[in-house]
């Protein structure tokens, strides 16, 4: 591996910290959705933990997006 090659990595469904269909709230952009699903980024070699990805939707439907996982908490209603 070169000095700028990223180490392998694979894509899977994670846990959700949270039931699907709970209102989220993204802590940074104070961003408000449903939590329908997360991605966990594992690195081939050890099976460790990259990233997480939770992906939200609007309430009422529209275009999902995603955020880290650590920035999801319950919002408040």
């Amino acid at each position: 591996m070169t000095q700028h090659e990223k180490p392998a990595t694979t894509l899977n469904h994670g846990a959700l910290p949270y039931p699907r269909g709970t209102l989220v709230m993204d802590t940074v952009s104070e961003r408000t959705g449903l939590l329908v699903g997360v991605i966990e980024e594992r690195y081939k070699s050890n099976g460790k933990l990259h990233k997480s990805q939770a992906f939200m939707v609007p309430e009422g439907g529209g275009i999902e997006w995603d955020v880290p996982l650590e920035r999801v908490r319950p919002a408040e209603k």
